[in-house]
């Protein structure tokens, strides 16, 4: 096991129990200083470890990292060490992009677990689509990875009449839009997003490796072809290793507030 030096750039420096700040934002402080001076490379600090270091509860310490990693600086797993995140994966708003081709074009290995590839009936979906509510769906509901850790929990429903053959598919390595054009021969050509903050449940912040009450993106797409609705989709994205980035110029368009219960419309 490495150690940081006692004193310096690396090292601790003492909290003062006489400020008003509270003890957690300083002991936040100190550590996003160290690792702006280049501590913790090889690895981060373990809870106890920071609760010798700084003389501090360790609820004090959890409360400091509860903050870096809702800054995106440190990644914290069930039944893993916190690390440092030193990879965050960027995503451009308001232009149709596949997460697929998007991580591979940033140089990030990418894989999925299936969890689900069925047929199912769902009238709320099925509304969405313009469909009646008890229209034949194709559900796609996959856990991406992106260098081999848990990115994003991934649910696509498309209308069962035109992705039928997508049933055979394996989306282990594959794209769902590649497969829907090269075994449907339909091509996602436009959409609309609606992304938000939002609180997984048991099994999301399970299945994403995220420490109890740690918030994340949650994301609903329409996707068209043309002028015809063939994808719904509901994402929950990590916060701590996805960032959205947006481009504006003078000419751009005002963003659109609706109400929080509104849904993408078509």
């Amino acid at each position: 096991m490495t150690t940081e030096p006692p004193h310096g750039a690396h090292g601790p420096r003492p909290l003062d129990r006489r400020s008003p700040l509270p003890l957690w934002a300083q002991l936040s402080a100190d550590l996003r200083r160290r690792m702006e001076a280049g501590a913790f490379r090889a690895e981060f600090p373990a809870e106890h470890r920071l609760t010798g270091e700084y003389e501090v509860s360790r609820h004090t310490v959890r409360e400091a990292l509860r903050k870096l990693r809702a800054e995106g600086l440190v990644i914290a797993e069930r039944g893993r060490t916190s690390r440092l995140n030193t990879r965050r994966i960027q995503q451009p708003l308001g232009s149709l992009y596949s997460l697929f081709r998007e991580l591979e074009g940033q140089g990030v290995e990418q894989r999925s677990e299936v969890l689900r590839l069925e047929r199912a009936v769902d009238g709320t979906v099925a509304g969405h689509l313009g469909l009646v509510p008890e229209a034949p769906l194709v559900v796609l509901e996959r856990l991406r990875l992106a260098d081999g850790e848990p990115l994003a929990h991934d649910t696509a429903y498309l209308p069962a009449e035109v992705a039928e053959p997508l049933l055979e598919a394996d989306f282990g390595r594959t794209s769902l839009y590649g497969e829907l054009t090269r075994r449907c021969e339909v091509k996602v050509t436009s959409g609309r997003e609606r992304i938000q903050p939002f609180l997984p449940d048991i099994r999301q912040a399970w299945l994403l490796g995220l420490a109890d009450r740690e918030a994340a993106f949650a994301i609903e797409r329409l996707g068209q072809a043309g002028e015809r609705p063939v994808e719904w989709r509901e994402t929950v994205v990590r916060g701590d290793r996805f960032t959205f980035v947006a481009e504006w110029s003078g000419d751009s368009r005002a963003v659109a507030l609706a109400p929080q219960a509104s849904c993408p419309s078509s």
